[in-house]
C-alpha cells in the first residue's frame, strides 16, 4: 500500500507534464511551418506552400554569410569551450584545491550574469587588447558563456566515476597521461559531448553579447534574425530559425546515438 501511487495523483502529474511540454513547444511548431510560407507575410492560414525562403538564406549574401559566421564562431567557441571547462573540472575535483567552491562558483558565473553586463566590459576590455571586432574575439566571448555548461556535464561525468579505477592503472605503472588517455577520457567522454552540444547551441542562439563584441564581418545568423525582425519582419527569419532547430536537433541526435553506442560497446557480453 504504502508503495503503491495515488491514481488520480499519477494522472494529474501526467497532465501537468504534458502540459509542461505543450507550453515549451507551442511556440516553435508554431513557427516553424510559416517557413515554407509562400506569402511575404508571417500569418495564419498559410495559403500555399514554398521554399522560397530558403532559397533567400542560400541567395542572399548577408543571410548566407552570417550561417557561416555562425558556423565559425560556434565551432571555435565550442572547441575552446571544451577543452577548457574540461581542465576546469578535472582540477576542480582535487579534495586538496584550497577555496574550491568558491573557485567553482566563480566558474558559474557567467551562466547568471547578465549578458548585458558581460558585454560592456567585454568592449572596454577588447578595445584595449585589440581585439574588438575580429573573429577571435567573438569566439572567445561566446566560448566564456559554455564553459560553465561543460563544466557541469563533465563534473558530473567524474562524481560517477569510481576513483579506484584510476589508482588501479596508476598502481599498474602507467604514467598519468596514460591513465588519463585510456582511463578517465573513455569515462567522461559522454559528458565532454553532452557540454560541446549545449556549447555549440548556446554560441548559435547568443544575440546580446554578440552585439556588443562583434563587427559588421562577425554578424552571426542569431544576430541578423535580431536586425530583420527589427527592420521587417519576414519568412526568411522563420526559414533560418528551422534550420536552426533542424541543425541542433541533428547534433544532438548524433551525440546520442554515439553515446549509445559506446554504452553498448562497454557492456560485458
Amino acid at each position: 500500500m504504502g508503495g503503491r501511487t495515488n491514481p488520480a495523483l499519477r494522472a494529474l502529474q501526467i497532465v501537468f507534464g504534458l502540459a509542461v511540454v505543450f507550453f515549451l513547444l507551442a511556440p516553435i511548431v508554431a513557427i516553424l511551418p510559416l517557413a515554407f510560407n509562400s506569402s511575404v507575410f508571417l500569418n495564419y492560414p498559410i495559403e500555399s506552400f514554398s521554399s522560397r525562403w530558403f532559397g533567400e538564406l542560400r541567395d542572399n549574401d548577408v543571410w548566407r554569410r552570417s550561417i557561416v559566421n555562425s558556423l565559425i564562431i560556434g565551432s571555435g567557441a565550442t572547441m575552446v569551450a571544451t577543452v577548457l571547462g574540461t581542465l576546469a573540472a578535472l582540477g576542480l575535483r582535487m579534495s586538496q584545491l584550497p577555496f574550491a567552491n568558491a573557485v567553482r562558483t566563480t566558474f558559474l558565473m557567467p551562466m547568471v550574469v547578465p549578458a548585458v553586463v558581460l558585454g560592456v566590459g567585454m568592449q572596454m576590455l577588447y578595445g584595449r587588447m585589440g581585439l574588438a571586432n575580429s573573429y577571435l574575439g567573438v569566439i572567445v566571448a561566446h566560448a566564456v558563456l559554455c564553459i560553465p555548461f561543460v563544466i557541469v556535464s563533465v563534473s558530473g561525468s567524474l562524481n560517477a566515476m569510481d576513483p579506484w579505477l584510476e589508482r588501479a592503472a596508476s598502481s599498474l605503472g602507467a604514467p598519468p597521461l596514460s591513465v588519463f588517455g585510456r582511463v578517465t577520457l573513455p569515462i567522461i567522454m559522454p559528458g565532454m559531448l553532452t557540454g560541446a552540444v549545449f556549447s555549440f547551441a548556446t554560441s548559435l542562439d547568443e544575440v546580446v553579447l554578440t552585439l556588443f563584441v562583434a563587427g559588421p564581418n562577425q554578424r552571426t545568423l542569431a544576430r541578423q534574425m535580431f536586425a530583420s525582425i527589427r527592420e521587417n519582419i519576414s519568412p526568411a527569419v522563420a526559414a533560418a530559425a528551422f534550420l536552426m532547430i533542424v541543425g541542433t536537433l541533428c547534433v544532438a541526435g548524433l551525440v546520442g546515438f554515439l553515446r549509445w553506442r559506446r554504452q553498448r560497446a562497454l557492456k560485458p557480453h
